[in-house]
């Protein structure tokens, strides 16, 4: 069974490191400003010589109201007219990427993210919706996947009968927590009723999946109050859940200092709302997936998963990682062949550059060979969690053992440890090292030592 997990408090504490999520190897952290505009446009033209299918990411930084424990690139404000300039930019972004690419390029995946997507107006929307289907190949027969991130504060039936008649059919809510002083200590105030509407509005309106967004680790959170949040949201029924870790970085991100550190609850705390939302979740019938993800058995990334075909990628846990990812908006990041690169992410930027006419590129990266062959190791440990040798060695042409040689003795440790079961056919990750899989993916992680851990959240 691959949901099985067993919760190993000394294994945890022991093994419950800062480190990076993999959403790709290597990680955003080693992107540099010598990837530029030139190396967009050369990936762009191997994309369309292969056909390669696309996944597009549309970024909207808008949000009404301040989420205090946000990390997102975001821009709070109250006057929708701000969007306008940064829509016409996007507009030009779109066009100007699209002019590279084939017409029979089929875009396979879809995500609207931010900030807030619906704070946008219909109008818009739809204006945006309609600019992306004269430059893109989009579907027409709702087989794609096309996913928008929703804020039920922003959203009603009206909204949702948009959404799908423009070509959505996945929806992923934020909800973070339903009790009224967690809400109020990180200024989010979202009734269960609010969520419950917009939930209804999109199986009457048959979107194809609902994806919910829960955080742990949130001031004045309690093991007992999100156990109730937990069992509100099981009521809901959504075929996928999101449980993240809140990190409180607040030397990074500005809006969680006004976070009340002493309000957070203590790490012994946070173990134990994870371990009761495991144990409530899999009573319910979810699978573990990974990386706090959890899915219905019958749902997409579940069914990848049992046939080992689930991949990860900056939309996270994926069934499309084989189509070209391109980034569109401020801070955007697309992963096109063995090229990642980032948009600006200051927003004026953005803006001034592509109002010049130029593609606004700023930093990324070029795997070179170790960091395809790294790539591939650890994305089979944090999809499949198992790793075959053999498939890494024919793929590349090495020697496994002899390759990570100087890796083994820790391998050895984890195995010891009970988090691996180490073969000389491969690693298995055990189930009480599956909650852990991002430590055991830092092992083969090669820039990992010369990097500032306090970048990363911590595993658990």
């Amino acid at each position: 069974m691959l949901d099985a997990i067993r919760w190993d408090t000394d294994l945890i504490r022991r093994y419950d490191l800062a480190g990076p999520r993999y959403t790709s190897y290597p990680t955003a952290v080693q992107f540099h400003s010598q990837v530029g505009t030139f190396d967009l446009l050369h990936a762009l033209r191997e994309s369309r010589k292969a056909l390669r299918p696309l996944s597009l990411y549309v970024h909207v930084p808008f949000c009404a109201n301040i989420c205090y424990y946000c990390a997102c690139n975001k821009v709070i404000t109250k006057d929708r007219g701000r969007a306008l300039p940064y829509l016409q930019r996007l507009e030009q972004e779109i066009q100007l990427i699209a002019c590279h690419l084939d017409p029979g390029q089929k875009v396979e995946q879809l995500h609207f993210g931010g900030g807030t997507p619906t704070f946008l107006s219909h109008d818009k929307l739809r204006q945006l919706m309609g600019h992306l289907r004269q430059h893109f190949n989009l579907l027409d027969d709702d087989s794609g996947d096309y996913g928008i991130e929703i804020d039920p504060r922003e959203a009603d039936w009206s909204t949702m009968g948009l959404l799908r008649e423009l070509g959505f059919n996945r929806v992923s809510i934020g909800l973070q927590d339903l009790d009224p002083a967690v809400q109020r200590a990180v200024n989010r105030l979202q009734s269960l009723e609010e969520t419950r509407a917009v939930i209804e509005a999109a199986r009457t309106l048959q979107f194809r999946s609902i994806n919910i967004d829960l955080i742990y680790g949130l001031p004045k959170q309690t093991p007992d109050n999100f156990a109730r949040t937990v069992e509100e949201v099981i009521n809901l029924q959504p075929d996928r859940l999101s449980v993240f870790n809140y990190a409180h970085l607040p030397e990074r991100f500005m809006p969680q200092r006004r976070i009340n550190s002493h309000e957070l609850p203590a790490p012994a705390e946070k173990l134990q709302m994870l371990q009761r939302t495991i144990e409530q979740l899999t009573a319910a019938g979810y699978r573990y997936i990974g990386m706090d993800h959890f899915a219905l058995p019958d749902d997409e990334l579940a069914i990848a998963q049992e046939e080992s075909t689930l991949q990860r990628n900056f939309q996270g846990y994926t069934t499309h990682g084989h189509c070209d990812l391109i980034g569109l908006g401020v801070s955007a990041i697309s992963q096109i062949g063995d090229l990642y690169c980032q948009n600006s992410s200051d927003l004026n930027q953005y803006q001034n550059l592509l109002g010049g006419a130029q593609l606004a590129t700023s930093r990324g990266l070029v795997c070179n060979q170790d960091d395809r062959v790294r790539r591939a190791v650890i994305q089979q440990l944090i999809c499949n969690f198992s790793l075959d040798f053999e498939t890494i060695e024919q793929q590349f042409n090495i020697d496994f053992r002899g390759y990570f040689g100087e890796l083994w003795p820790q391998l050895q440790a984890m195995a010891e440890d009970g988090l691996i079961k180490l073969s000389n056919e491969g690693i298995e990750v055990l189930p009480a090292g599956r909650l852990l899989v991002r430590s055991v993916c830092m092992v083969f992680d090669t820039y990992l030592e010369q990097q500032n851990r306090q970048r990363f959240s911590r595993v658990i």
